[in-house]
């Protein structure tokens, strides 16, 4: 598996930088796990549904955001500074070439990340992604969502990913309806954890669990 850092990059260059190596992929080239930290953006995905957007376009540009389709699967997500996104350009068919697998396998390698740092990471079907109760809570609060995963699959490589909530602003998912899902808020892993924990320290657990779930 080879490990591409993009440090703080756009989202149009990463996703650039992502086709290109998806096409690598698709000819023989080998698993690459890139990481990436964006400026603020809203990524609007296949089923993207217009009501959860609570602001026209140009009000998010006015507010620095900025907004962008994508072929990725779900509705719409933000990204910013201070949350980690992990696109793992994969082909499928050395990973079981099952499209429900992967999701679960990507939920996987999320929930050891978090055990990794001291959380107990959920699943909370339908819904894909990665959730959190407080940790304060006997368990009436609803959960909230620490990461949140969307892909494509082209001739059995995956490009997208995760995008898991480290020490960033989270009032910007006030302005949507994030991933279409009401009633449900977000959180990150400094807000979980009580203390700060930056992009830069989910780096290696993330690299880590995904070594261990894909056996990399």
């Amino acid at each position: 598996m080879r490990i591409l850092d993009l440090g703080k990059t756009d989202y149009g260059p990463a996703w650039d930088i992502q086709k290109d190596v998806a096409e690598e992929v698709v000819g023989g080239g080998e698993d690459t796990l890139i990481l990436v930290e964006h400026a603020p953006v809203l990524t609007l995905g296949a089923s993207f549904h217009e009501e959860n957007l609570l602001m026209t376009p140009e009000e998010y540009r006015r507010r620095g955001i900025e907004v962008v389709r994508t072929d990725r699967g779900g509705d719409v997500t933000y990204h910013g500074p201070g949350q980690l996104v992990i696109y793992p350009v994969f082909n499928l068919k050395r990973h079981g070439q099952d499209l429900h697998k992967w999701m679960r396998d990507l939920e996987e390698a999320v929930i050891v990340l978090l055990d990794q740092v001291g959380l107990s990471g959920l699943r909370f079907a339908p819904h894909t992604g990665v959730w959190l109760r407080p940790q304060s809570d006997s368990g009436q609060a609803p959960l909230r969502k620490v990461a949140a995963i969307g892909v494509k699959v082209r001739k059995w490589v995956s490009i997208h990913g995760v995008a898991i909530n480290c020490n960033n602003d989270l009032s910007p998912f006030g302005l949507i309806v994030p991933c279409g899902i009401i009633g449900y808020g977000v959180t990150s892993l400094s807000e979980s954890l009580g203390r700060s924990f930056s992009v830069q320290d989910a780096k290696a657990p993330a690299v880590a669990s995904f070594e261990k779930v894909f056996g990399a």
